[in-house]
């Protein structure tokens, strides 16, 4: 038999979670990716309600903001300063029928029907849900709706039994029958009470007339003055009218967080729940305890998880791809066969058998196209690699495009930034590139260009072409004795010297070796004439001498020195 939709869930989010210590409000703290009043806005949304209501008060904006992102279709009741759950379902039940009539008016606007909506009020089975229990799947609620419509009840109540049930209100079944006769708050419970090991869950249905009459009646005369909506059950009792239970096996479905310790239990067994569907779906998981899966992450078969892994968001790994170790994927795409090893990367896109990593950090934007490569300690921001493209080692590659089969040298950097605007790098397909280039983009280097080691690219390369743009090494021979004596490199050079022999090194060496030696000995020296790659101090005269001779090396002009 098919179970009929309900007419609305109504998803209690208005409490103010002080013991979560947090500016956050307390449905809005996460588990596996999701808020909990996401965890609740799914469960709801999987029966299909005419609508849903979220009743809200602490953190209102916040949580209305964040409500309009995952359920914008959803209702918001405003709960009043007046405390407890039955108030909160009291201002529920207005918001829905105040939709039910605005919903009659529009159908009653069409041209040829008379009448009024102002006694249309919400038909059906209403559910009600915590905004803080995550666990609760669709699966477990939808058997609570079946169980209600099937016993034609008034209320039907999610329970289940505790070992230490400290807390919770205690269920008081009918000898014989096993209907509930009422539902006793832990303050008020007397000590026999107290020992019922059954809780209410706070997950119930009722039938929309009888708990709108209900509600009418429902007073504060209790140890907390608040508006329990547990008491609509003694008055549907009083009218004759069923209640019942459901009693499911599983503690974690319906265990709400009061604190951050509560939270990270129900967020680690709700990891390893995902995780063992995973595994029973053909994933390996290497370490199961190291290893962290949203909700939301889609796996395919023969995946490999190893340890340290983190899916986050909506990440996507296809069949045979292996991911890990010590790896964070967010709202990520990884093809098939591809391999992913202790990499960071956010909204980007790895193709068919790449390879990324280790120590990769793919950046928003990043496609790399199949078999292509990012190898250790490489950065990436939009950019995309053509197939078989590759960025073996040390580099920084951001808003570029590099061409199939590409290979990108070492510790290389495409300057994308000028202080104002970002610009963009285009390295063609089968190009070359050295170790150690700066592409100062705008630029483009052709189809099977080469660039030369240490060049820096600030014009574009033609197709073919090789650039260069560094000069040619210069070797100063003595340099470290004229200029560093007295220091350990001054010594490892003379050391060295002696070793070498006087007539194994350049005239230049020999003379600076006897001038050091000469001044270890206390002897004046001349100094050495000043060379033209030792520039004059700052402190000394740069007055030309009279005429147009400019001083050169030893006092020749520019002219003779060349």
């Amino acid at each position: 038999m098919t179970t009929p939709r309900p007419a609305a869930v109504i998803v209690l989010a208005a409490g103010e979670g002080t013991r979560m210590r947090s500016a956050t409000p307390k449905v809005l703290h996460t588990i596996a990716g999701r808020s909990m009043l996401g965890h609740a806005i799914a469960g709801a949304q999987a029966l299909e309600p005419e609508r849903v209501v979220v009743v809200v008060r602490h953190g209102r904006d916040q949580v209305v903001a964040h409500l309009q992102q995952i359920a914008p279709d959803a209702l918001v009741a405003d709960q009043d300063d007046i405390p407890g759950t039955g108030r909160a379902v009291q201002v529920a039940m207005t918001t829905l029928d105040a939709a039910a009539q605005a919903g009659a008016v529009v159908a009653l606007e069409a041209p040829g029907v008379p009448g009024s909506a102002s006694d249309v009020l919400a038909q059906g089975a209403v559910v009600v849900v915590a905004g803080d229990v995550p666990l609760l799947d669709a699966g477990t609620l939808g058997e609570l709706l079946a169980a209600h419509h099937a016993d034609g009840n008034a209320v039907t109540i999610l329970t289940t039994e505790l070992e230490d049930a400290t807390g919770y209100g205690r269920i008081v079944r009918e000898p014989g029958t096993g209907d509930v006769l009422e539902i006793v708050e832990h303050r008020d419970a007397s000590d026999e009470q107290r020992a019922i090991r059954e809780i209410n869950s706070s997950i119930y249905v009722f039938d929309a007339a009888v708990l709108r009459g209900a509600l009418v009646g429902l007073g504060r005369n209790n140890a907390q003055g608040e508006v329990y909506l547990t008491d609509v059950v003694g008055i549907a009792r009083a009218q004759g009218r069923h209640v019942r239970a459901l009693r499911t096996d599983d503690p974690f479905a319906v265990e709400g967080v009061n604190d951050r310790a509560q939270l990270a239990v129900l967020r680690a067994e709700l990891n390893r729940r995902l995780l063992d569907d995973w595994m029973r779906e053909g994933v390996t998981v290497v370490d199961p305890a190291t290893t962290w899966v949203d909700v939301d992450v889609e796996l395919e078969r023969d995946v490999t998880l190893l340890p340290g892994t983190q899916l986050q968001g909506t990440t996507v790994v296809r069949e045979g791809a292996s991911v890990g170790p010590d790896t964070t994927l967010t709202d990520v795409e990884v093809g098939p066969g591809a391999t992913v090893s202790r990499t960071q990367a956010t909204l980007a896109v790895i193709g068919e058998g790449v390879s990324v990593g280790p120590f990769a950090y793919l950046r928003p934007g990043t496609v790399l196209g199949r078999g292509s490569k990012v190898g250790t300690f490489v950065e990436t921001k939009n950019t995309q690699l053509g197939e078989g493209a590759k960025v073996p080692h040390l580099s920084y590659i951001g808003d570029a495009t590099v061409g199939e089969h590409t290979n990108i040298g070492a510790a290389s950097v495409t300057v994308n930034y000028d202080g104002v605007h970002k610009h963009r790098t285009t390295i063609g397909a089968h190009a070359r590139t050295g170790a150690d280039n700066m592409f100062v983009a705008p630029v483009t280097v052709g189809d099977g260009a080469y660039t030369g080691a240490g060049s820096v690219i600030r014009q574009d390369v033609p197709a073919g072409a090789l650039a260069v743009s560094a000069g040619a090494q210069r070797v100063i021979d003595g340099w470290v004795l004229r200029s560093r004596a007295g220091t350990a490199a001054a010594t490892a050079a003379a050391a060295a010297g002696a070793r070498t022999g006087p007539d194994e090194l350049s005239p230049q060496a020999r003379a600076e070796l006897e001038r050091a030696a000469t001044a270890a000995r206390g002897i004046p020296v001349t100094p050495p004439p000043r060379l033209p790659d030792q520039p004059a101090h700052l402190s000394e005269p740069r007055t030309p001498p009279p005429g147009n001779a400019q001083p050169g090396a030893a006092g020749t002009t520019e002219k003779d020195a060349r």
